[in-house]
């Protein structure tokens, strides 16, 4: 009885003694390398490419490897990719698994975080801002014009870590863009990366991971009034996903 705390408590102090310190040195190292390549990598393939390699390295760190399932789904051309969200984890995973360039919508604050706000700045990715509804309106607006520039767009719809492991509700800001650019929203559930850090909590508990790809919901004669009823749809899938594959994991 005794024997599974007292490895829970090892493995603990093994995190923050070695495993959080390669965290911060892959991200340094690899953000560092981003920096330089985006004086001259105006495309952002090349500090696409170093963001892959540091989300490769972050899984490893973690001993917690990802299987992709389904990426025969993935069609070429933009698209809105919606992921439920719930850990810091989650985006290595989509840097780590999606087989293409892309940017991100992530919170504004992220763009003040050293190594990670250089590399969101001088990537192109797109901050949102919601302290209002004109700050708002111009990240979406920022958002549609990725997707018009040929370039898929990734972001979370819960616009947090879930607390509980449960998908929450989303917002519509997704769908949104993916009407006014008319492209397809793709659902992807990630499964294990709550397992892996919850929110609040600062050491890792390795296990397997998945990125589970769905099938993409077209957008086709929609418009801004769907947004809502697109919402739920993307919801609707991402959650069936995530009940599916997760229970095998339990």
């Amino acid at each position: 009885m005794t024997s599974r705390p007292q490895a829970g408590l090892l493995f603990r102090l093994i995190t923050y003694v070695i495993l959080a310190p390669l965290v911060a040195i892959s991200t340094t190292f690899f953000g560092c390398i981003s920096l330089v390549c985006g004086l001259w990598d105006k495309s952002g393939r090349q500090q696409h490419f170093v963001a892959h390699l540091w989300a490769r390295s972050l899984l490893r760190i973690a001993l917690s490897p990802v299987t992709a399932v389904g990426l025969e789904r993935i069609k070429p051309g933009p698209a809105v990719y919606a992921s439920n969200h719930l850990s810091y984890y989650d985006t290595p995973v989509l840097f780590a698994t999606l087989p293409f360039q892309f940017r991100i919508l992530a919170k504004q604050g992220l763009w003040k975080v050293p190594f990670i706000g250089w590399y969101l700045n001088r990537s192109g990715q797109v901050p949102v801002d919601s302290k209002d509804n004109r700050s708002m309106i111009a990240s979406l607006g920022r958002g549609v014009a990725t997707l018009k520039g040929g370039t898929p767009l990734v972001l979370f719809p819960e616009g947090g870590r879930a607390a509980t492991g449960q998908i929450q509700d989303f917002m519509s800001g997704g769908s949104f863009m993916a009407i006014k650019a008319g492209v397809p929203v793709v659902p992807i559930a990630l499964i294990g990366t709550y397992e892996l850090l919850p929110i609040h909590t600062y050491h890792l508990t390795p296990r397997p991971l998945l990125a589970v790809i769905g099938d993409p919901i077209p957008t086709t004669g929609l418009t801004t009034r769907d947004a809502a009823a697109l919402t739920a749809r993307v919801r609707e899938a991402i959650a069936a996903m995530y009940d599916q594959y997760r229970k095998p994991l339990l």
